[in-house]
């Protein structure tokens, strides 16, 4: 079990890893700021030779060439700050358009910011703000001439491309972060549902245990106190034949316990023994029940009404009449009258177990109606078990002979 666990532990770590690469916003990226430095000065280079290779005439002067760099210092910001670095560079493209420099210079900065806005703000708000950089070109271009503002309104396509463009990615980046949250969400409850199966298998094992032990040693000790009150009754006139039987029970008892404690204690090991193991006892093992509390000495009255009760269903009745009949022995002593009842009936098994003894003082309170309860609710059934007005103690169980939610291997146990 220990490799397996850290295999499944490496392979969860490198999962968390893989889904935590693929689910990072590009625009929160590590260095984020270095690489749009770098854009930035990348494009300022290209701006420069933009404007010192194209339209001789309109070479910018100094001043121009001021706000031409001061064009592509927003780009730095762009991630965090993407409407104050449009406006920014609208405040410096502005001037530099009005003083007629060359007007396709500053083009792919001016791009890079609207892609921005547009992959980071809402359709709505993008559409606005693109039209509002389209006004405000346009009646800076008209200022310079009205062929510039033609010209302008000629490759406005490319700038309704460009916010276009952003709303897509922006689009294409929700459905890819919802794809990995629904990863996420997947894999943490994968991981809860596995630590809950473990727990639900802990739970099993302990009733498992509990049930098998606590009836076994009960009946053991039950049968061990009638072979030494045998021997010690009567020395001179020794029932060989009563304590040969008694120890013939306790044998048997035991190799009773033992298997049953083998096939609950395979499920431990991770082999195919566990898997192929045959189910547990059901209806069909009331009977033996029935027969070692009579051995111990109770008198036992046994009536079973039920056919074709689900696997499930009849080991959670096996259980509950086991645990039953061995806190009647235990509790009452061996010389008690117990009623165990079994009838189908309303789409319900009701089982029934009562007995007239009286509960011995001082006993030490242990899991058994804890366990008894558990298997009811596993089923979806409930219990009920308490000292009746007329002396004894009852247990009456109901239990739906359709469990919905049962799964085939809680069938087969």
């Amino acid at each position: 079990m220990g490799p397996r666990s850290s295999t499944e532990e490496r392979r969860s770590l490198l999962g968390e890893r893989i889904i935590e690469a693929i689910s990072r916003d590009p625009l929160t990226a590590p260095h984020a700021l270095r690489k749009d430095a770098l854009l930035a000065g990348a494009v300022a280079v290209a701006a420069v030779l933009i404007a010192l290779l194209t339209d001789d005439a309109r070479r910018p002067d100094a001043l121009g060439w001021v706000l031409l760099l001061a064009v592509h210092a927003p780009v730095v910001w762009r991630r965090r700050h993407p409407l104050r670095a449009l406006a920014a560079l609208v405040v410096c493209a502005a001037p530099y358009h009005a003083l007629d420099n060359n007007h396709l210079a500053p083009i792919p900065a001016s791009y890079i910011v609207l892609y921005t806005v547009a992959v980071t703000g809402r359709p709505l708000r993008t559409m606005l703000t693109g039209f509002a950089v389209l006004g405000i070109a346009l009646s800076v271009m008209l200022t310079v001439s009205t062929h510039e503002a033609l010209e302008l309104l000629r490759i406005s396509g490319w700038l309704i491309a460009v916010l276009f463009l952003g709303v897509d990615v922006r689009f294409y980046r929700q459905y890819h972060a919802s794809i990995v949250e629904r990863a996420v969400r997947a894999e943490r409850t994968r991981e809860e549902e596995a630590r809950r199966r473990v727990a639900e298998e802990r739970l099993r094992i302990a009733r498992d245990l509990h049930d098998l032990l606590a009836h076994s040693i009960t009946l053991v000790g039950v049968q061990t106190s009638v072979a030494a009150h045998v021997l010690a009754a009567d020395p001179g006139r020794l029932d060989r034949e009563a304590v040969a039987g008694a120890l013939d029970d306790i044998a048997e008892t035991c190799r009773t316990a033992r298997g049953e404690l083998r096939a609950t204690l395979e499920v431990l090991r991770d082999t195919e023994t566990a898997d192929a193991r045959g189910p547990l006892p059901g209806l069909d093992g009331v009977p033996d029940l029935a027969e070692a509390a009579r051995t111990a000495g109770a008198k036992v009255d046994l009536t079973v009404a039920a056919e074709d009760v689900p696997p499930a269903v009849g080991a959670a009745a096996y259980r509950i009449v086991q645990e039953a009949l061995t806190n009647a022995v235990r509790h009452a002593g061996p010389d008690i009258t117990v009623s165990v009842g079994l009838r189908a009936a309303e789409g319900a098994l009701h089982v029934e177990v009562t007995d007239d003894g009286a509960a011995a003082p001082g006993g030490t309170p242990g899991f058994g109606l804890v366990g008894m309860r558990e298997r009811a609710r596993s089923v979806g059934g409930t219990l009920e078990a308490g000292a009746r007005p007329e002396g004894g103690f009852a247990v009456r169980a109901v239990l739906p002979l359709r469990t919905p939610g049962t799964s085939i291997r809680d069938e087969v146990r």
